[in-house]
């Protein structure tokens, strides 16, 4: 997810007001398979949430462009900057566990990598809320070729480090600029303090706890539904075993992570309840609250929006996540206990769709 689709996502969960649908105006899946067939997806699905678990969810289409199989339930889903929450909350698992601190500077995170001293009092969180003054455009490309070339993601991650931070900031500190590289740095210092690669700190300590069987890394594999590329001849569905169908394994703290609809919705219930015992109230509080200003509003992984009609009178979290194949959108009224969330196989043509499905979902959010 570039900084262009952030704040695309943001504008149009501002945008959800009073034109919500109320849950007895409408049945959700039938409105879920006009949508999809609307904007010609292969496939589009939906959830709600509420603290209680999943209280609805719904698929419809195919696995594969002109192909028969159906999308189900159980099917897995690209989850691309979503991930960012994740990598964030498990940094809060670390915190909790007494390993680390929140406001811990980045030349304590890589005490094994020389960092310019313009980054002394960068912190952590500076890096998670996109304030690092670490632009994308001048770390990521050169560091992409190394990275389609494949090898161990951790070493890759560490090049990536010592490229950011051992020459002077690209960026103004404190400003807001969204990037990956934020993210892949924070990988970087999670594997530093458990000793781990990033992917299974995240087994440890995310998907086990909260039951996540399904979730996983990269595009999803097997009998699972493929991603699509669109091109000249439409949307052309991209085989999950061929290099390209995925950002490079190494991107995987910023945007590589899948689930089925079911085990997303566990993560995201952890924000309706208080941490639900997995994390404390504090550390959630953390997680969801921005440094405001002009130029975005965003906290550990989530973008932040201020009270709409329905939010239930408080902030919402919203956040988009794309490979440019898939697309995923999280919308949480953490004050009304509920969330929409919308997964589609295929990236361009699904804004609009998401648009609208996000609107019927928010009018089955409990009263």
């Amino acid at each position: 997810m570039n900084r262009r689709s952030f704040i695309a996502a943001s504008a149009t969960a501002a945008a959800l007001g009073p034109s919500v649908v109320r849950a007895q105006d409408t049945d959700i899946q039938p409105r879920l398979e006009a949508l999809r067939a609307e904007h010609g997806l292969p496939a589009l699905g939906g959830a709600v949430v509420t603290a209680d678990g999943l209280a609805w969810s719904g698929v419809s289409g195919v696995r594969r462009s002109g192909e028969e199989a159906p999308v189900t339930l159980a099917d897995r889903w690209h989850l691309g900057s979503n991930t960012k929450a994740m990598t964030a909350a498990l940094f809060a698992r670390l915190v909790e566990q007494g390993r680390t601190g929140w406001g811990a500077a980045l030349p304590d995170l890589f005490p094994d990598i020389r960092v310019d001293p313009a980054f002394a009092t960068v912190t952590i969180e500076d890096l998670m809320r996109h304030r690092g003054a670490i632009l994308d455009q001048s770390v990521m490309p050169g560091w992409m070729l190394l990275a389609w070339a494949g090898g161990d993601v951790r070493a890759l991650r560490s090049q990536l480090v010592e490229a950011a931070l051992g020459a002077p900031p690209t960026g103004a500190p404190g400003a807001f600029s969204y990037g990956n590289a934020n993210y892949i740095l924070a990988g970087a210092a999670i594997e530093r303090i458990t000793g781990l690669p990033w992917e299974e700190a995240m087994r440890r300590e995310v998907f086990e706890p909260l039951g996540m069987a399904s979730a996983g890394f990269g595009a999803p594999t097997g009998d699972q539904p493929w991603g699509h590329r669109a091109g000249v001849a439409g949307l052309q569905p991209m085989d999950p075993t061929v290099a390209g169908s995925d950002n490079p394994a190494a991107m995987g703290p910023a945007g590589t992570v899948h689930a089925g609809l079911a085990d997303y919705a566990r993560f995201i219930r952890v924000f309706l309840t208080d941490g639900g015992g997995w994390l404390s109230p504090e550390s959630v509080a953390r997680l969801t609250t921005p440094v405001a200003d002009q130029t975005g509003a965003y906290a550990l992984g989530w973008g932040v929006l201020p009270a709409q009609p329905w939010t239930g009178g408080a902030s919402a979290l919203v956040h988009d996540g794309s490979n440019t194949m898939w697309l995923a959108r999280a919308a949480v009224a953490p004050a009304r206990r509920a969330a929409a969330i919308c997964v589609s196989n295929a990236a361009q043509p699904a804004q609009p769709a998401f648009n609208a499905l996000t609107q019927a979902l928010i009018g089955r959010f409990p009263a």
